[in-house]
């Protein structure tokens, strides 16, 4: 197969073209991301409606039989390194493995980029909504849960001890769980986007997120379930990328010799003819 290019020159466009791209983008993400953290904050002060609807969702949970969420946090609390380990994931991978996952896309599948981070605004946009609606205490502020707030304990910690005093981040938007919901889109969309026999491996990202959330008692099981919905729904309604014909390997068999005294001439294979694309 044959291929033809031509050098690129000023008929191509201006060279900062992609430089604006890039730059628009890390605007627009980042905006989304500001107006996120901001509306966030307006519910901070609702701790009484936020206290009535965590004792709704732990009696929701025991009517549903979903185990305990102490289950898992004794399973951490048999070493301080374990519990400490989980603390730190938890603070440190969320957000940075998501910016990853973005930078990735954005770089070598434009077109899952831009799917993803449509879904992932989608899901943001409806948990957003959901926080200020329904404000919730995390388990390891109820005292009928009877839980260990693990990162005041054992550290490290990204909230204050005082939900009230706490100006960086609203401690009642535990329902949903981004941290879950984000963790389960990198993986879906790492499969989505890869090839590898072994790419589902990525949904060790979601499980170990979930477990470490529930663990350390900041999410309830049905935080992460409806995460898990609203996604689904984000899903639905943004439109898959497409794969252009030819954008994956294609190996080509040669025809085998009709008379013997030769070998059989080993597969080719053929360079992708497309890259992946989606429409905008």
């Amino acid at each position: 197969m044959s291929s033809h290019t031509t050098p690129a020159g000023p008929a191509d466009g201006p060279a900062a073209s992609p430089r604006r791209r890039l730059i628009r983008e890390l605007l627009l993400v980042a905006g989304l991301f500001a107006v996120y953290k901001t509306g966030r904050m307006l519910s901070t002060d609702r701790t009484e409606e936020a206290f009535r609807n965590a004792g709704r969702i732990w009696d929701a949970e025991r009517t549903l039989h979903l185990p305990g969420e102490g289950a898992i946090q004794r399973l951490l609390l048999h070493g301080d390194a374990l519990v400490h380990t989980a603390n730190t994931y938890y603070a440190a991978v969320h957000f940075p493995a998501t910016v990853l996952f973005l930078i990735w896309l954005y770089v070598r599948r434009p077109g899952h980029y831009l799917w993803a981070r449509r879904v992932l605004a989608v899901l943001t946009g409806a948990a957003l909504a959901l926080h200020l609606a329904f404000p919730l205490a995390p388990p390891r502020m109820l005292g009928a849960a009877h839980l260990v707030d693990t990162a005041q304990v054992y550290g490290p910690s990204v909230y204050r001890a005082a939900p009230a005093t706490d100006t960086m981040a609203n401690q009642f938007a535990a329902m949903p769980s981004l941290h879950f919901g984000w963790a389960l889109m990198l993986a879906l969309g790492m499969i989505a986007a890869t090839r590898s026999r072994w790419r589902v491996l990525w949904l060790l990202h979601p499980l170990v997120t979930l477990l470490v959330v529930v663990g350390t008692a900041n999410h309830y099981w049905l935080d992460a379930i409806v995460a898990t919905v609203l996604l689904g729904g984000a899903l639905l309604v943004v439109p898959r990328p497409r794969v252009r014909a030819g954008s994956l390997p294609v190996v080509r068999h040669l025809p085998r010799p009709q008379h013997g005294g030769r070998a059989a001439a080993p597969a080719v294979r053929e360079a992708p003819a497309g890259a992946v694309g989606a429409g905008r």
